[in-house]
């Protein structure tokens, strides 16, 4: 019947759940409630996110969580509505023993922002549990002359309750000689003494049977009962007498075992056996005297255990100090635990964000943690610290609270991972520490953009390579991490490359490693070099990027065989290049003029005669291609003769072409020779390429031929006078004749020697590129006939070119600029008045009315001559 009302009062009481709500500004206060032991799980206590206003229906979103051992073993948060439950059904006495109040402390922890609220639940007690006894039955020896009014102390019962539902009273069946005295300790336990109301008479009763009953002040109350058995015992006069009623000590909490506490002293007036005193605990101490031990003999009290402030910090000890006899006193002493710097912080981390981005704005919070010191006083005072050199702080949130903020920017770049050691150190002296390290890693965000290795990459290719060969590789790095240093390279569109086709149809990158292919073979001739910019391009959002210059240079290979530019191999003429027979060795008949598309070593041309008609007569110049005779001409040498000179360059693996040359051995002009010398020339001039080179050898050629006219003529005049002079013999000189023509600006010397010649000289400078060309042309030199009876004038002269401009003007001779020019000729006596004598031809490298120049005669020895 008791149980049944006992869960119906348990019922009633979960039914109506006392909230105490204590609600101050958010995070600042502690949310309190209270809830009975011994509730059903899933037990209703309180709306947590009402009573610290928030909404229910974000405590999901923020991943709201208690925070606590206890809490989260006891009591769970429903995270849709905000309700606190009962996880398992709470046992106040297990919970916290005697400890009242008996609180469950927990934090709530939200996200996004990081939030904490405190809160604490009491449990309250329920009468739950009996009083009891550790023994069944309680013996007492008393003398028969014990008076009245003797206490005899009680073991205590136990009650695992609390409150009002602990141990209240006893009581005793009723007797005629004893009663119950109960007594209330400082540390609020209550003890019981037997007292004797009457004197014993062993005679008459020489033992006594009485029922102790403890009583508690549930409602109903509860009890628990033992038997006392009393023996009476013979007289003994004199009890034991202690030296004080109380005694009182001091022990550190960290003292030693068999630790001297205190010593306790009782004289008895009786002697021998009845005056032996020995000393033991009473059974009233029976609970507080575990950590001690009492030595009989001598009344010392030493530790048997550690003592510990923390758990308990006083002792109160009842010694018995009995003889011989039987009889007995009784003191108390007070032990006092002194606090000592024993117990080092404790730091607890509740909550931690990792990894934080690198951009975060300062005072942004990373991690929460509490702190605790079960010492007292200043030992028990404890607060946190970080290295200053970090780029965070901590900031006290509630007492005993602190979170873990970004003081400055941080930058993953530089330090990616930050080991913080956070230091708890409490007041005490000596002081201890306690140390909690947490691991903040920091987070990639976009802010490097890809560095090249370069500012400018210059690649080398080989003309004609094939596509898809790889050049080079350019290379970026990006001091940002995973996908934000993912570098990815393209090219940047700019102009046209060779022709019309843009720079992007010649070359390409990998996106990937940024390696280099050549898209198309390229050729030399037509394309020296590519310039084009690379771009690296990150995978961020936004993405960054950067740029640098790509030169791809192309090297020459010798894919060119030398060209022949004279004399030209189309022309139909039977032979081009006529020799005198009075030629000395040495003499120059032609040169063979080549060049070659190519550059450098490969454009580098050596000349080598292949085939001849008549081996050793002709030789050429390795380097000059100059085609000179190599001994004097004899009647027996054949008329014709067939050259054929081998062009070589210099490539690795060189490449050649040939010219073919017809010379004439000649002992004179004839009008034969002279037609197939034009019918030559004609056929070269028609056969002629028609760019500007060609336009340049063309009109060189007309002007040679004009000279070779004009040679022909005067060869024919003297042929004249020769006849008439009727084997008249003519003393023959040197001398030059010089022909006038269009001359090209790039003419620059034209000049002879030899007897009756007809060679042509032609010297070709050509660069790649170049739009101009500069030769040189050795004309015929005709020298005057013999003379037989009649009169030689050898005249001499000097000519100065009087112009003012500003580009001197060039003597085609082969003087040099604004010097006199020194000429020698030989006029023949039948030299009529108005016949040419000779022409000076002198050109300017101006234009216009800048090139139009005069001639005047300064000076002569001979009279007669004007220009």
């Amino acid at each position: 019947m008791a149980d049944t009302e006992s869960r119906t009062k348990r019922s009633r009481q979960a039914a109506s759940v006392l909230l105490l709500l204590c609600v101050g500004a958010i995070g600042s206060e502690t949310v309190r409630y209270s809830v009975p032991e011994e509730m059903e799980s899933g037990s209703f206590v309180a709306n947590v996110a009402k009573d610290v206003g928030l909404e229910p229906r974000s405590l999901s979103a923020r991943r709201a969580r208690l925070v606590s051992d206890a809490a989260s073993r006891h009591f769970q948060l429903n995270g849709k509505t905000g309700d606190l439950l009962i996880k398992e059904k709470l046992d106040r006495e297990e919970l916290c023993g005697q400890t009242e109040p008996c609180l469950v402390r927990f934090e709530l922890v939200l996200e996004n922002p990081l939030q904490s609220y405190r809160a604490e639940v009491r449990v309250t007690d329920i009468n739950d549990h009996f009083p009891f006894f550790s023994r069944a039955e309680f013996v007492f020896k008393m003398l028969e002359t014990t008076p009245a009014g003797s206490r005899f102390p009680l073991e205590s019962a136990q009650d695992l309750d609390v409150g009002n539902n602990t141990l209240q009273s006893y009581s005793l069946n009723s007797n005629g000689h004893f009663h119950v005295h109960m007594e209330e300790q400082s540390d609020g336990t209550r003890h019981a003494e037997l007292v004797l109301d009457q004197a014993l008479d062993r005679e008459q009763q020489p033992e006594l049977s009485l029922l102790l009953t403890a009583l508690d002040g549930g409602s109903p109350p509860r009890s628990g009962t033992a038997q006392i058995r009393v023996i009476v015992l013979d007289a003994n006069d004199n009890p034991p007498v202690f030296s004080r009623a109380t005694y009182k000590a001091q022990v550190l909490e960290n003292s030693p075992r068999d630790y001297l506490v205190v010593t306790v002293s009782a004289t008895d007036l009786d002697e021998g056996t009845n005056g032996e005193i020995s000393y033991s605990f009473s059974q009233k101490s029976r609970e507080s005297s575990k950590e001690f031990r009492m030595t009989a003999v001598s009344g010392e009290i030493r530790l048997s255990g550690e003592l510990d402030f923390e758990m308990r910090e006083t002792y109160e000890l009842y010694i018995e100090a009995a003889d011989g006899g039987g009889l007995s006193a009784h003191c108390k002493v007070l032990v006092e635990v002194v606090d000592v710097n024993d117990n080092a912080p404790e730091v607890t981390l509740t909550s931690l964000i990792s990894p934080i981005p690198e951009d975060a704005p300062p005072e942004t919070v990373v991690a929460l943690l509490s702190v605790r010191d079960r010492d007292s006083g200043d030992n028990g005072r404890a607060a946190c610290s970080i290295e200053d050199a970090l780029p965070f702080s901590l900031k006290a949130t509630f007492r005993d609270s602190y979170a873990l903020v970004t003081e400055r920017a941080l930058d993953r770049e530089s330090v990616s991972e930050y080991n913080i050691t956070i230091v708890a150190r409490d007041q005490g002296a000596p002081s201890l520490s306690a140390e909690q390290r947490i691991r903040v890693r920091v987070s990639d965000i976009n802010d490097n953009a890809p560095v090249f290795s370069q500012a400018a990459y210059t690649m080398h290719v080989r003309e004609n390579t094939a596509p898809g060969t790889a050049i080079g590789t350019v290379r970026a790095a990006d001091a940002d991490a995973e996908h934000n240093a993912r570098v990815t390279y393209s090219l940047v569109p700019a102009g046209a490359g060779a022709g019309a086709l843009p720079v992007l149809a010649y070359v390409a990158v990998n996106s990937a490693d940024g390696s280099v292919y050549a898209l198309r073979s390229l050729d030399y001739e037509q394309t020296r070099q590519l310039e084009v910019g690379v771009r690296a391009t990150d995978a961020g959002s936004p993405a960054l990027s950067s740029e640098a210059v790509l030169r791809v240079v192309v090297l020459d290979e010798n894919d060119n065989a030398p060209f022949v530019l004279h004399p030209l191999q189309n022309s139909t003429a039977a032979w081009s290049e006529l020799v005198p027979r009075s030629a000395e060795p040495g003499y120059l008949v032609t040169k063979v003029v080549a060049v070659d598309a190519d550059a450098g070593q490969n454009a580098w041309l050596s000349y080598q005669l292949l085939r001849a008609t008549e081996p050793g007569l002709f030789a050429v110049a390795l380097h000059s291609g100059e085609v000179r005779t190599s001994r004097p001409l004899t009647e027996r040498d054949t008329v014709k003769h067939r050259l054929i000179v081998l062009v070589r360059d210099s490539g690795e693996s060189p490449l050649s072409s040939s010219a073919t040359l017809n010379i004439l051995l000649v002992d004179g002009f004839s009008d034969a020779y002279l037609q197939s010398a034009d019918a030559a020339a004609a056929a070269a001039a028609e056969g002629a390429d028609t760019g500007a080179l060609t336009m340049y050898l063309t009109v060189s050629l007309c002007l040679v031929s004009f000279l070779f006219l004009l040679s022909v003529v005067t060869f024919v005049l003297l042929k004249v006078c020769r006849r008439r002079g009727g084997g008249e013999q003519y003393t023959s000189a040197p001398g030059t004749l010089y022909g006038d023509g269009n001359l090209p600006r790039d003419w620059v010397d034209v000049s002879g020697t030899g007897t009756l010649s007809r060679s042509y000289r032609y010297e070709v400078c050509l660069s790649t590129g170049s739009g101009s060309s500069e030769f040189r042309f050795l004309r015929p030199l005709v020298p005057a006939p013999p003379q037989q009876g009649g009169c030689v004038v050898t005249g001499s002269g000097k000519e100065r070119d009087l112009l003012t401009d500003s580009h001197a003007p060039t003597d085609l001779e082969g003087a040099d600029q604004n010097s006199t020019s020194v000429f020698s000729h030989q006029v023949s006596c039948l030299a009529k008045q108005g016949d040419l004598m000779s022409k000076v031809v002198v050109m300017d490298a101006d234009m216009k009315q800048n090139a139009s120049l005069s001639y005047h005669l300064l000076k002569t020895t001979v009279a007669g001559l004007s220009p």
